[in-house]
């Protein structure tokens, strides 16, 4: 009887594993599936960023198309110099020329779909108004940005508008989406603009508009290094990956888990990661070291950008710099608010918030901040924020005193907390770095799922 009861036991056991398996495997062989039987059915994707802007503001939505099964082959990004001190509109134009013409090529597609986020709308509607161009467009996205009489090149357009944003706008002919309790980038990161695009390109609702994970083996990551806001490659310099403790910050390992020596193009990888582990981003040039921290990797990211000055020149370079202060460039592609009574953001260092209504009130759409202590006087101000970055768009700086050393003997903690996020925690542990020959930067992702706080003894 025992036996018996113990071979159902192990029946069951083995089924329930089963099942398991094959629901775990199920995305991907669909994929695979898919692969197999002929071409992907819907069109390669391009998405044109805004002033200041970059991939990064596609980098989230990237995911979220992967997460309901668009391949690598079919997500891009077209990036330039918003400041157009390095290109032309020209240049710019035939440059999409190029690109369209190898995404074409190489997927086997008669069309792509095109995306505009707020100076990308110009950008696009202006390539759209020459017919021969319209003509390769199968859709556009027209997002927070300029307004039209018409559908721009005749081509499909839906509009995505921000409710915090002027009122009114339209383009005649589209489909004109409200996205509530939004703001200007946000309306281009948000899971609820992801719904639409995708509903508007694939004629279907997605699958799920979150970044589903990938913890079986190993992730892909890769991006560019690029100087801001040009966008054009950190040429020379050389790319550090360290896997990290997420709980201090402190590297695991004496060596690289990877390096890469970067060219004009600025792009690195794919490394082969880990998912769920926290790594730090180092770009090595002379006399500095530039660190990017950013939350853990939970699928495979493409579209990662390591956003640089030039060594002793840029917007860096006006922050004061002291062996006993550390510098901080915190960025994320969703605004924070800090005039908005519940909605308002928290953003902590070492438990100390900085937003508020003066450096982030709803209309400066602030999501970069630049903190540092103003002066090198071991004194901290947050009632006003620091006027050269607060005139700057997107950006605000603060006047907050972060105690160095070198090598650096404590950690800073940086935790958020926003709208949207249901109370979930988004916590990133660092060194205590000089800003002499340092530079920090930490990237927040635009999207929160759980709790992400780093435990002891977890990487």
């Amino acid at each position: 009887m025992g036996s018996k009861r113990k071979r159902t036991f192990t029946l069951i056991t083995m089924a329930a594993i089963l099942v398991s398996a094959m629901l775990l495997f199920a995305a991907s062989a669909s994929a695979k599936n898919l692969k197999n039987k002929g071409a992907f059915p819907y069109n390669p994707v391009i998405f044109v960023h805004g002033s200041s802007g970059s991939a990064s503001q596609f980098e989230s939505q990237a995911m979220r198309f992967a997460s309901n099964g668009y391949p690598r082959t079919h997500l891009h990004a077209h990036e330039y110099d918003s400041t157009f001190s390095i290109n032309t509109m020209a240049d710019v134009h035939a440059r999409l020329d190029e690109r369209i013409d190898a995404i074409l090529e190489a997927t086997g597609a008669d069309k792509v779909d095109l995306m505009g986020h707020s100076l990308g709308t110009y950008v696009s509607q202006a390539y759209l108004a020459t017919p021969a161009r319209a003509e390769r467009v199968a859709h556009y996205v027209n997002i927070d940005g300029r307004t039209a009489d018409a559908l721009p090149g005749g081509v499909p357009t839906l509009a995505l508008w921000a409710e915090h944003g002027i009122p009114g706008r339209a383009i005649v002919g589209a489909e004109n989406v409200w996205l509530h309790n939004q703001t200007h980038v946000q309306c281009a990161t948000s899971a609820e603009a992801f719904s639409a695009m995708y509903l508007f390109l694939t004629g279907k609702e997605p699958k799920t508009n979150r970044i589903l994970p990938d913890f079986i083996g190993h992730i892909d990551l890769a991006g560019r290094a690029v100087l801001f806001p040009q966008n054009s490659g950190v040429d020379g310099a050389v790319l550090q990956i360290h896997e990290i403790s997420g709980y201090t910050g402190r590297r695991s390992h004496r060596t690289p888990a990877a390096v890469y020596t970067i060219g004009a193009d600025g792009d690195w990888g794919p490394f082969k990661a880990k998912a769920g582990r926290h790594y730090e981003f180092v770009l090595v040039r002379d006399g500095l070291d530039h660190h990017f921290y950013k939350e853990p990797f939970i699928r495979s990211d493409y579209f990662i950008r390591l956003l640089a000055s030039p060594v002793g020149g840029g917007v860096a370079a006006e922050m004061d710099r002291d062996a006993g202060q550390s510098n901080l460039v915190i960025q994320r592609d969703k605004e924070a608010w800090g005039d908005q009574g519940v909605y308002n953001t928290l953003l902590a260092i070492d438990g100390v918030n900085i937003v508020n209504a003066a450096n982030s009130p709803i209309v400066k759409r602030t999501t970069s901040f630049f903190v540092y202590d103003l002066g090198s006087d071991g004194q901290s101000n947050l009632a006003e924020p620091i006027d050269y970055y607060h005139s700057l768009p997107f950006i605000t700086g603060v006047d907050l005193f972060l105690p160095a050393a070198a090598p650096p003997d404590a950690r800073i903690r940086l935790t958020l907390m926003d709208r949207g996020g249901n109370g979930m925690m988004q916590v990133i542990n660092l060194p205590n770095w000089p800003s002499t020959d340092h530079r920090i930067s930490v990237q927040f992702n635009d999207f929160v799922q759980w709790d992400n706080i780093p435990a002891p003894g977890i990487h």
